[in-house]
């Protein structure tokens, strides 16, 4: 009697959805936001990594590299679980342009790191959500509002003044935390468009395959240019090892992004970046000794602020929905 007076408790307590989609939004968006947070901080562990080990090897080849374990790890994992014909490679165009988006970003928050202390360089990307809002206007057509373009417009305005103290010496360069940026920006909308063709982990190999030969091609054309930088020698094997451990560390990232995207919509998981900062400034500091002065601060006051604003706006909306 005392066990189904339980189980009937916890049945009053339950109540199935009534539209037949699954969980409730609110459940779906406080799971997505914890995958996504949980992704971002873990992409900061590879830029220290990758900042230590400034030119001693190409960064397309790193990224490369890092893309080429990852691949072979989800391989395995895919070949186990769907068979050997789920590892042939994606015809559709847009999980063309998700791998070359993610190879972008790898490769700007490479060089980055390099020439930037790691906390500015990890500002400056954190125009990311406004630069995500923006193309889910144009490409998912969701509508265009005032806080979304008030926000973008604060965004950079930050990103200048992060950017007053390092032009003078790291000059265009500051530029490349805006490539990867943007790439990741390109990747999450994408993400959010081909969701559901295909299975979660055949979605993060269909990534990670494409990735690795758009690096791959990126390593070899940069080789074949002729610039110092670009050019490819056998290096130290800890060079290989860190590359192989970011590869691990990534593909688990990229990983809790997609599915903090599926849940909760590319919008809403934007925010969620902005640990990824506090992981950035307290790794920066303690292994580089990059504390971040006043006007960098600022700057990442601003950022931050706008994206916070731009989560606050969109949460505002959906109450009074």
């Amino acid at each position: 009697m005392r066990a189904r007076a339980l189980a009937a408790r916890k049945r009053k307590a339950y109540r199935a959805p009534t539209n037949g989609k699954g969980p409730s939004l609110q459940q779906s968006d406080r799971a997505g936001l914890l995958f996504a947070l949980a992704g971002f901080c873990t992409l900061s562990l590879g830029d220290a990594i990758v900042k230590g080990m400034a030119g001693e090897w190409p960064a397309p080849a790193m990224a490369a590299t890092r893309y080429v374990v990852g691949t072979a790890l989800l391989a395995l994992m895919l070949a186990r679980s769907e068979g050997l014909p789920a590892l042939a490679l994606p015809r559709d165009g847009l999980q063309w342009l998700r791998g070359i988006a993610i190879s972008s970003s790898a490769v700007g928050m490479f060089l980055a790191v390099w020439i930037m202390p790691l906390a500015e360089a990890t500002t400056i990307a954190f125009t990311q959500p406004m630069i995500t809002a923006v193309l889910a206007m144009i490409f998912l057509g969701e509508r265009a509002r005032p806080s979304t373009w008030l926000a973008t417009l604060a965004a950079f305005v930050g990103v200048f003044i992060v950017l007053r103290p390092s032009f003078d010496t790291a000059g265009w360069g500051v530029l490349f935390p805006l490539m990867g940026a943007t790439g990741m920006a390109v990747a999450i909308i994408a993400n959010r468009a081909v969701h559901g063709r295909a299975s979660i982990l055949t979605m993060q190999y269909y990534m990670s395959v494409t990735a690795m030969i758009a690096l791959i091609l990126a390593t070899a054309t940069g080789h074949a240019s002729g610039v110092e930088s670009f050019a490819m020698h056998w290096p130290h094997w800890s060079v290989v090892a860190r590359c192989a451990f970011i590869g691990l560390s990534a593909t688990l990232a990229q990983w809790l992004i997609y599915m903090g995207t599926a849940k909760a919509g590319a919008g809403t998981i934007a925010p969620m970046t902005y640990g990824q900062l506090l992981m950035a400034v307290a790794l920066g500091w303690t292994f580089f000794g990059d504390a971040p002065d006043a006007v960098a601060m600022l700057g990442a006051a601003i950022i931050v602020g706008a994206g916070l604003y731009l989560w606050w706006a969109a949460r505002r909306r959906e109450v009074r929905g």
